[in-house]
């Protein structure tokens, strides 16, 4: 019987039991891969690899797919301007759909007959997993030890340690998941409805109080250059995490709708999205029709929520990036953004797609375009179905 197994795999306390599990309990042969979208540095690829060896796995593999991340999901919720419930950038929404379509990959690559994940019974990741899974491997069986046992983290720790594998306690009573596209904290206070995380939760401590402005150059919709330095997107997003998260920028705590059906919560520092969504909204508000800029508000949610979802493979998503992408054609130029200790300011833009040109008109002050006789013709006319429905109710209410 094939008993190879491929095992989602991060370093964290879920994953490191799993593979224990997998491999003691249930007798496969547990091929650990590790996704990274932009998370981890070389020193922390290489710890965790050796971690996954010491743990008993057959083979470890890391997959970077920082650039795929960012082509395929994160620059259309640039484009989109997403935040899911007017707060949240997605960040581990996104990053979940394209490490489980490249682990679902390298599953089929290995010919595996199982694949598993560390996912709780509890959450979104379970599902987004478990769908990708059965849409690209169908035949494939998935294994969820977290799940199927209903493991709390202090059971987990005691297996592990029954097994001779020390965990830090302390460094455990936190769940972070850095990606790309921000990290998100989990940890007791997330898990009630009035507790804020304490200061040491957070990843990035904040050591900045004096202020700086930073100029993000755009081009069709894609953040080009930092600081007047052209680099790839990915960059721009490292960063300026970098530059802005030690304000203390972006942190917050998401509350939504789990595609389960329950509330959840869940921390997150994410301060180079926030100022990329922010200050390419601010340019397309100058550059785009007021239809476009309506049309593109309603499309960019429907895809932030079906993201979130995990539908990302429904061909729906492709039409829809269409749109987005088609958006993008007049989206260049500069935005400025001065940041300061837990908050940012968007100054202003400067595009040569500009609608404000003074070539037409300066608003509330003067118009080279038309005249009065103009404006008193056309507002006539632009209020005159409800003129005329005043005139007919009126006559009812009298």
């Amino acid at each position: 019987m094939n008993k190879k197994i491929v095992l989602a795999f991060s370093g964290g306390l879920d994953t490191s039991f799993c593979v224990l599990y997998l491999k003691e309990e249930l007798g496969y042969d547990v091929h650990s891969v590790l996704v990274n979208t932009g998370g981890f540095s070389p020193e922390e690829l290489q710890t965790i690899e050796a971690k996954a060896y010491a743990l008993g796995v057959a083979s470890h593999t890391t997959i970077d797919q920082t650039q795929a991340y960012y082509n395929n999901c994160v620059k259309y919720l640039i484009f989109g301007n997403v935040l899911k419930n007017a707060a949240y950038p997605l960040s581990v929404s996104a990053e979940r759909v394209c490490q489980a379509t490249a682990i679902a990959q390298y599953a089929k690559q290995m010919k595996a007959n199982a694949i598993a994940h560390g996912s709780t019974g509890a959450g979104n990741d379970q599902v987004r997993f478990d769908m990708i899974f059965n849409i690209l491997l169908p035949d494939v069986t998935i294994v969820t030890p977290i799940r199927d046992l209903k493991l709390s983290r202090e059971e987990e720790i005691a297996y592990l340690e029954k097994q001779g594998v020390t965990i830090n306690a302390e460094k455990a009573k936190y769940s972070i998941n850095q990606g790309l596209w921000g990290t998100s904290v989990g940890g007791k206070e997330t898990l009630t409805s009035n507790l804020y995380l304490p200061e040491e939760a957070w990843p990035t401590p904040v050591t900045k109080t004096t202020e700086e402005v930073v100029e993000i150059v755009f081009d069709h919709g894609e953040p080009v250059a930092l600081n007047g330095v052209t680099m790839n997107p990915t960059e721009v997003i490292q960063q300026l995490q970098a530059l802005a998260q030690p304000f203390g920028i972006g942190r917050d705590i998401h509350v939504g709708d789990t595609i389960i059906g329950i509330k959840g919560r869940v921390g997150f520092e994410a301060a180079a999205p926030l100022i990329l969504v922010k200050a390419h909204h601010t340019l397309e508000k100058h550059t785009l029709t007021k239809w476009q800029l309506s049309w593109k508000e309603q499309l960019s949610s429907s895809y932030g929520n079906f993201l979130h979802e995990g539908q990302f493979h429904d061909p729906i998503m492709r039409d829809m990036e269409a749109f987005l992408l088609s958006t993008q054609k007049t989206v260049s130029g500069k935005v400025w953004v001065a940041l300061y200790p837990h908050r940012f300011v968007v100054q202003g833009i400067e595009s040569k797609h500009d609608l404000m040109s003074n070539d037409f008109g300066s608003y509330g002050e003067m118009n080279n375009s038309w005249t009065g006789e103009d404006v008193k013709g056309f507002s006539k006319i632009f209020g005159n179905q409800v003129m005329i429905w005043h005139k007919v109710n009126t006559q009812d209410d009298e």
